[in-house]
């Protein structure tokens, strides 16, 4: 499959890299073609990997990966265009994060609405699937890294986009029983909220690699 990752940073070249080595052919894009760190990840990445701008990736991409900072992403995806996001699978894996006040970061959006709503309503010809922002990218594309049956997240209004994301995220070793339909886009408002506590238990733990497993009674 042709995907478009979009974003040049730790999340996008995590995601990108593995897609490589799962066979896709790859996009990596920025603001600018010719960005030093997507022309230096497509140079070792392997075939299959190339780069370009927003618009480039989001058009040679069959399904788009969003990989950009949250206070951003509605400008980078503008930029990626409406017409090359249409009728596309789009994984948003971003999170609204406010670095402006300083450490820890505050929610851009929340409560009331989410990143994954607004890029939704933005692009409405788009298949928006929030996921895979509750976790560090280390464990996004290896789970097996961390023990135990923890789980990850996919909502969107899409019933067919979700699966195709559930199918993406089995070949990166998630088991069926383990991802998790939270419903439609609005879910994203709870897994965007869970940042702040994220970022508390990283403090805590003195590390980004864990996550959350779910224990329930049988109905």
């Amino acid at each position: 499959m042709r995907i478009g990752v979009l974003g040049t940073g730790m999340v996008g070249q995590a995601i990108a890299t593995k897609l490589v080595q799962l066979g896709h052919e790859v996009r990596m894009g920025s603001r600018q073609a010719g960005n030093e760190h997507a022309v230096a990840w497509a140079g070792t990445a392997g075939e299959g990997a190339s780069e370009g701008s927003f618009a480039d990736a989001a058009a040679f991409g069959e399904l788009i990966v969003h990989c950009t900072a949250g206070m951003h992403s509605l400008a980078a995806l503008g930029e990626a265009g409406v017409a090359n996001l249409a009728g596309k699978v789009l994984i948003d894996l971003a999170n609204p994060l406010d670095f402006s006040g300083g450490m820890p970061p505050t929610l851009a959006v929340s409560n009331t609405d989410s990143l994954g709503e607004q890029i939704q309503s933005t692009f409405p010809n788009t298949k928006v699937v929030k996921s895979l922002n509750t976790m560090n990218c280390q464990l996004m594309v290896d789970p097996a890294s961390v023990s135990g049956d923890h789980v990850v997240f996919v909502a969107g209004e899409d019933g067919g986009a979700k699966q195709q994301v559930s199918d993406l995220l089995q070949s990166f070793g998630w088991p069926p029983h383990r991802i998790v339909d939270l419903g439609g886009i609005r879910a994203a408002r709870g897994t965007e909220m869970y940042l702040p506590l994220w970022l508390n238990l990283f403090g805590a733990l003195g590390t980004g690699h864990f996550n959350i497993g779910l224990m329930h009674a049988e109905a």
